[in-house]
């Protein structure tokens, strides 16, 4: 019987090997945990969320909506528990974060095709084919023999987690559900601030002292260089007065009923964490804070007042290679075509698209272990955009982490007129019928 091998249960390590089963190959999948925890990692459980519990925009006019589609057309069981446990978002795709890992975890352990190996791996074996998502925690020794054994150039840069607070402790008389421009249901809280507030809260932000690191750690700075996309908010505020203002903080199509055509000066969203509304996960405030400074300038939000944290925000090391000139379209190494990598690794940026790297990773190694002809995912899908991004590079001299976005996906052949909204919905139909095609390809 064809077999691989997959190191790490995340989210792209499951999905490569749930891809693989589905194809009838048979997988050892290895996992540290539980027996050893990444410093980001509480739960046994597999594919653990731990920055945010929204896999973003549902709609096929938004990139990360389509890339979310394109995987659901191609049997993705990522995309299959992520709709089994979503909670309440307007317009995103939240899950349920425990229910979202359990279901996955099920999905793998009863799966008749996948062994789980419940140990740590630091190297790769020669002649075996292997998918390593080992994620943006990798550990120190496997990080080593990656970049120099395997050959693989590795970069580093910092991520932070956003804190969760607890619904009844938060102040109502001040914060209200609305979602931006009334699109969907109401489904975020929002904390409003006048411009006096927000300055005071800005300062405060600004002078905040940070957590002591430990570790690999160590070498981060003041303003370490993170991802853009997951920006500590405390960076995010020394980088100019409005940078909040045009970001998180976004005041524009927020409008609380009680106060009809008032313009608020910035405004802090909370998003539902779990199915039941008893926590909240305050939007795009990841952080490196040191906990009880967390505690004191969060509270001066108005509504979080007397806030209870059941989660402080927490700063961790992420690894991804300079896969440019290393990795294959398929995900496979140029030098090694039986080594593949997949998620946040590879450079991909994002749940969503580690998951669809790994969907797209598993049906790759499978296809080689069945002696099939390498697939190549078209440009003008997502999942083929991101491939070709991530084998390729930007065209800016040093690679850097992408998420889906229209930027990257193949051009179409004529103009179209109506907008953006318009012209995206071209791209997602010309996207979802290619997946289809490749859908059939696969199982044929």
């Amino acid at each position: 019987m064809p077999e691989i091998k997959v190191y790490g249960a995340g989210l792209a390590g499951c999905e490569a090997a749930l891809a693989a089963a589905s194809l009838g190959v048979d997988v050892k999948l290895y996992e540290m945990k539980p027996k050893k925890y990444s410093p980001a990692h509480k739960s046994p459980d597999f594919a653990e969320l731990v920055c945010s519990n929204s896999l973003r925009s549902d709609s096929v006019t938004n990139a990360v909506g389509l890339l979310k589609e394109e995987m659901r057309r191609l049997g993705s069981e990522v995309m299959k528990a992520a709709d089994a446990s979503r909670v309440p978002a307007g317009s995103a795709l939240a899950v349920d974060r425990n229910v979202f890992s359990r279901l996955i975890t099920e999905k793998v352990r009863y799966n008749p095709h996948i062994t789980v190996i419940e140990e740590e791996v630091n190297s790769v074996p020669e002649g075996e084919i292997t998918v390593v998502a080992t994620g943006p925690l990798t550990s120190d020794p496997m990080a080593e023999y990656i970049e120099n054994t395997l050959g693989c150039s590795g970069l580093h840069f910092f991520d932070a987690a956003a804190p969760i607070v607890s619904a009844e402790s938060v102040n109502y008389e001040k914060a209200f559900f609305a979602s931006r421009y009334g699109k969907g249901d109401a489904d975020y809280l929002n904390c409003p601030m006048d411009r006096e507030e927000y300055t005071v809260f800005l300062e405060a932000l600004r002078n905040a002292r940070c957590a002591e690191l430990h570790g690999f750690d160590k070498d981060a700075q003041a303003e370490p260089n993170v991802f853009e996309g997951c920006m500590p908010i405390e960076v995010m505020a020394k980088r100019g007065d409005d940078t909040m203002r045009f970001g998180p903080l976004k005041p524009v199509g927020l409008e609380d009923p009680r106060y009809p055509g008032h313009e608020f000066y910035a405004v802090v969203q909370l998003r539902k964490e779990n199915t039941d509304g008893s926590m909240f996960n305050i939007v795009g405030f990841q952080t490196h804070l040191a906990f009880p400074e967390q505690k004191r300038v969060f509270g001066m939000i108005p509504g979080l007042e007397n806030a209870e944290f059941l989660r402080y925000g927490v700063m961790h090391r992420n690894t991804y290679l300079n896969s440019p000139g290393l990795l294959d379209r398929d995900y496979s190494m140029l030098s090694k075509p039986d080594v593949f990598f997949a998620g946040q690794m590879t450079g991909v940026e994002g749940y969503v698209e580690s998951a669809g790297s790994g969907l797209v990773a598993g049906i790759s190694a499978a296809r080689r272990a069945l002696g099939l002809e390498k697939m190549v995912f078209p440009e003008e899908t997502m999942l083929g955009a991101m491939s070709a991004y991530v084998s390729r590079g930007g065209v800016t001299s040093e690679f850097t982490p992408m998420n889906a976005n229209f930027g990257i996906i193949a051009p179409l052949e004529k103009r179209v007129k109506g907008g953006k909204q318009a012209k995206y919905a071209v791209y997602a139909e010309r996207s979802l019928a290619l997946c289809e095609e490749l859908a059939a390809k696969i199982h044929e």
